[in-house]
């Protein structure tokens, strides 16, 4: 009895057919390389670019709460973000030209600063913080407030002046930084924080 397996039909080697491509003109691949490299181009430039928006909300107006958004949001601007922060109530202070420029520092209930309630309720404590704080700045020297908006401004941070506010407090939109975008209210406000990635309240 043969032990030989029987060659297969011609029937059972054939396999399902391939679609291919009709013949195309080396111009016709040429072009379709380059479409495909735009896309990849476009792809890495997404990728590069994340795209990160954060808007900071700044209530108060003293000279210790008046860093905290302004360094932020001119780091996050030098980082390439898209960054927003909308002034309202005292925040008002640090878009205002010669307010920004005589900020105080609270010593009443200010943790960081070492001294009793009790005597820091005594005429002339505030201003006596507030030229230490300003020695420390310029001794450190740090950043003034002044030089601060002027940075965030030139790196394309958004300064908003909540409109609200500024007829409430009297406020002359004219005495504001150049620069400065007025006009806001609130519902353009909010519609920019749901937009945003990064959301802060200072």
């Amino acid at each position: 009895m043969s032990t030989d397996t029987p060659e297969s039909s011609d029937a059972e080697r054939t396999t399902d057919p391939v679609d291919v491509p009709e013949d195309r003109s080396a111009a016709e691949l040429a072009a379709e390389v380059e479409e495909l490299r735009e896309a990849v181009a476009d792809l890495r430039a997404e990728v590069d670019d994340d795209g990160t928006s954060m808007v900071i909300v700044a209530t108060k107006g003293t000279l210790d709460m008046a860093y905290p958004p302004l360094i932020l949001a001119s780091t996050a601007a030098a980082f390439g973000w898209d960054v927003t922060v909308f002034h309202t109530f005292w925040g008002l202070d640090l878009l205002h030209e010669e307010k920004s420029k005589n900020l105080k520092l609270s010593a009443v209930g200010n943790p960081s600063v070492p001294m009793p309630n009790a005597l820091a309720t005594l005429p002339g404590m505030d201003s006596m913080a507030t030229r230490v704080m300003n020695r420390k700045i310029a001794d450190n020297g740090t950043a003034t407030i002044e030089e601060l908006i002027d940075v965030s401004l030139d790196q394309g941070v958004d300064l908003q002046a909540c409109q609200m506010t500024v007829e409430l407090m009297d406020y002359d939109e004219d005495e504001f930084y150049d620069g400065v975008t007025t006009d806001i209210g609130a519902a353009t406000a909010l519609q920019r924080m749901a937009d945003a990635d990064v959301q802060l309240l200072v």
